[in-house]
């Protein structure tokens, strides 16, 4: 399952919205959504996040939200470290070998080592 498609489910289940429904409503078919909530598809269009965005009435930061986890949900990586420092050649090899049989510890870990980096850029970038 992806982030948005986690999302998705959730949104689904909290306004108790069926997958049938919802396909119905944004003229897609019930295995598409299927598929897109369990990660067998990649990443939803920009259009198709929209009409959901609509669908489910949602503003501002939730629908950014949705955004950046349609963004962050694509199954299938491919990292491009031509140009880059050999590690993160080898960091990237590595990541894609070892990640299968990570525990949710350690990926959350991962995570909160991007996030901190990610909220450290942030307060450094002029405003």
């Amino acid at each position: 399952m992806t982030p948005f498609g986690r999302k998705l489910r959730e949104l689904r289940a909290t306004r108790g919205v069926t997958m049938k429904e919802m396909a119905a409503a944004l003229r897609v078919t019930p295995a598409y959504l299927s598929a897109l909530e369990h990660g067998k598809r990649g990443r939803p269009s920009w259009r198709l996040v929209q009409a959901i965005i609509g669908y489910f009435n949602v503003i501002w930061d939730e629908a950014e939200e949705l955004e950046r986890l349609a963004r962050l949900s694509h199954p299938r990586v491919a990292i491009d470290t031509s140009g880059l420092a050999p590690q993160a050649t080898e960091l990237a090899n590595r990541l894609s070998e070892e990640i299968a049989e990570m525990s949710q510890a350690e990926i959350a870990g991962m995570l909160a080592l991007l996030d901190k980096r990610r909220a450290k850029k942030r307060k450094t970038r002029p405003q």
